[in-house]
């Protein structure tokens, strides 16, 4: 019996001290190891991986191009409303006004000297001349000009310019033109300086080199008008019409011809025709 009774006692001992060893086991098994160190460059990339976790997990997912830029064209956020809000508005800054310096009245114009407006007055005598055609007189009163003032400096020198243009028209006109068209520009204007003599004789020698030229033909019946010759510049006039129709229109208002209005052939000549 006491064999027994000891192996009993044996196993169950042996059954005690397993169990106990299992629960040491188990309580070694559920103690935490000990975290090993790690170095900077994974600690690093540990923070780093979770970073990107969380912003992928905080992110929400982005809208595309078009409907972002609908959104906004859509309707402005609400921080934009908020901010337009609450900005204070702008005050205008009033402008100081200008002012306005008086100015100073302009000086009156220095008056001319007696010897200045003598010399004008005579310049201007002397260039009527010269505009008239009569190119000897004007150099006549443009020599004594310069003579009598010569101190009047912009005045002489004005005279001086329009005595030369005087002194080279004097000179073509001694030179007689030979070609008809010289002729006839030469006695229109002897005609309008009121040289009738000298125009009928330039009219006269035009007629000799072109016998059937309307135009020369109706200059020397304006100038025998004007000379009182009012047979020949009648037939000077027929002549010019028969040849250009066209200058009828002309003679009926031309000055030149006044002298013939009161013979009855000259509306025979200027005014039937147009009738019929």
């Amino acid at each position: 019996m006491s064999s027994t009774v000891s192996k009993t006692t044996k196993r169950a001992s042996s059954r005690s001290a397993s169990t106990a060893r299992k629960r040491t086991v188990n309580v070694k098994s559920t103690r935490l190891k000990p975290a090993t160190k790690r170095s900077p460059a994974g600690k690093a990339r540990a923070h780093k991986a979770s970073k990107t976790a969380v912003s992928k997990k905080a992110a929400p997912k982005r809208a595309s191009k078009k409907s972002s830029t609908k959104a906004r064209t859509a309707a402005p956020s609400k921080h934009a409303t908020r901010v337009a809000k609450a900005a204070p508005a702008r005050r205008s800054i009033p402008k100081a006004p200008v002012r306005l310096l008086p100015q100073k009245p302009l000086p009156p114009p220095p008056q001319p000297t007696f010897e200045e407006a003598a010399a004008l007055t005579a310049f201007e005598s002397a260039h009527k001349e010269f505009t008239r055609g009569r190119f000897a007189e004007a150099r006549n009163q443009f020599r004594s000009l310069i003579e009598k003032f010569p101190t009047v400096s912009e005045v002489a020198a004005r005279a001086r310019t329009y005595l030369a243009v005087s002194e080279a028209r004097l000179r073509t006109e001694l030179t007689p033109p030979r070609d008809a068209d010289s002729l006839y520009d030469r006695g229109v204007i002897e005609l309008n300086r009121g040289e009738y003599v000298a125009a009928q004789e330039l009219f006269e020698r035009a007629l000799k080199r072109e016998p059937d030229a309307a135009h020369i033909h109706y200059g020397l019946a304006a100038t025998r008008a004007r000379l009182g010759a009012i047979d020949t510049a009648l037939k000077s006039l027929r002549r010019a019409l028969d040849i250009q129709p066209k200058l009828r229109i002309r003679a009926q208002r031309d000055s030149d011809l006044n002298s013939l209005r009161s013979d009855p052939e000259f509306d025979q000549i200027v005014f039937s025709p147009a009738e019929a």
